[in-house]
């Protein structure tokens, strides 16, 4: 895992920009327990067992002909299932293989995976977050004939991170041609995972003589050390935060925090191997443990709040955090906690398969197989996996 390897780094001053962080409550400690399924109680693990199979019946049960999931002109959500699935341990299949066969059909010769727009709807094709997603889906089924594909999508996304002397440096936006400096921590996130998560592959390239396709990491840990807020927490873009602004009694204006980025934030540090012991990421778990809780994405209430819980399993995982102390005293085992959240919140159907939905729309979280893979993929990750 990408926290066995995490080396310590002299930062240079820049780095820390001219912010004040708040000092940390608590030193984080890396746990070093080889078998962090065993923090979850056996009953538990169990019912999460039943649970994760009648969660795979739904989903396959929801593929459509082609081999998509969800929406078709975005491979993402394809990918996202297909991820999910590998990740709780789904053996290949007939619909994995069609899953696979329908997001190859959507990738271009430059590396990238998109589909594009329909005529008079908003946006490009977000080839940021389809190719990042693909190319992590893809990479998972552990399929040799795929690395040829996968190689060019590496190349095709490192190309995509951001450079200039702007705000926006290190980071990565929605597409490539764009007429304006962009980049956000949700393509950032989702760029330095994938990025992380193939980094085996470039071991070809290197046996092969050839130059590996990779990030500016230095860079990225600049970007995302831009996106930390006054108290500690992260936000989505430099000046700006989905959770909006609070104005303070003197009239300070300042922008809010929020639970989803402060863990995206915290995982992008660890990809770009950033020490655990570091102020940044001391500071964000900090908030993260202040603002403490399972029922909502902090900040946010329920929107995005499966994918809020998905990056937080990640983030804990990847920190090797194992328990914690909240300001209250109480210890929370964040994997038991998470597992039983999960487990309250599912509906089953019919046939006795299991599913998750979000009222809150905002994000695409009103489409039930993406909040499904979401909640599949914490799962997995909170019972030990991945």
């Amino acid at each position: 895992m990408i926290r066995n390897r995490i080396a310590r780094i002299a930062f240079a001053p820049m780095l820390v920009l001219s912010m004040s962080l708040p000092a940390a409550a608590e030193t984080i400690e890396v746990a070093r327990d080889p078998t962090p399924e065993h923090r979850v109680s056996l009953s538990l693990r169990r019912e999460a067992g039943v649970t994760i199979d009648a969660t795979t019946r739904w989903l396959l049960a929801q593929q459509q002909e082609r081999g998509n999931w969800s929406n078709p002109g975005h491979p993402a959500l394809t990918a996202l299932p297909l991820f999910a699935l590998q990740l709780a341990g789904v053996e290949a299949s007939e619909a994995t293989a069609k899953a696979r066969d329908f997001i190859l059909s959507t990738a271009h010769d430059d590396g990238s995976f998109w589909v594009r727009p329909e005529p008079g709807t908003r946006g490009g094709g977000l080839t940021s977050y389809n190719t990042a997603v693909s190319l992590m889906a893809l990479h998972s089924l552990g399929d040799p004939d795929l690395t040829p594909v996968l190689l060019r999508a590496r190349s095709y996304l490192a190309g995509l991170q951001h450079r200039g002397d702007d705000v926006y440096d290190g980071g990565f936006g929605y597409d490539a041609q764009t007429d304006r400096a962009y980049a956000d921590l949700s393509n950032t996130i989702f760029a330095t995972m994938a990025m992380r998560l193939t980094e085996d592959l470039e071991d070809l390239r290197r046996d092969a003589g050839e130059a590996p396709a990779d990030l500016d990491w230095e860079a990225v840990e600049t970007f995302v050390t831009r996106l930390i807020n006054h108290d500690g927490g992260f936000i989505y873009r430099p000046g700006h935060s989905m959770a909006g602004e609070e104005t303070l009694e003197d009239g300070t204006v300042r922008l809010r925090s929020y639970a989803s980025m402060t863990y995206a934030g915290l995982l992008s540090l660890i990809y770009a191997e950033v020490d655990p012991e570091d102020k940044r990421v001391q500071s964000a778990f900090d908030w993260a443990r202040n603002h403490w809780s399972l029922e909502e994405n902090p900040g946010m209430g329920q929107e995005g709040y499966y994918y809020f819980l998905s990056v937080m399993a990640k983030a804990l995982n990847e920190m090797g955090v194992e328990e914690f102390q909240l300001p209250t005293g109480h210890r929370i085992n964040w994997r038991e906690a998470m597992v039983r959240q999960i487990l309250n919140l599912k509906r089953t159907d019919t046939e006795g398969r299991v599913y998750w939905t979000n009222p809150t729309s905002r994000w695409m979280e009103s489409d039930p197989v993406l909040v499904t893979s979401y909640a599949l993929m914490a799962l997995s990750i909170a019972l030990g996996g991945a």
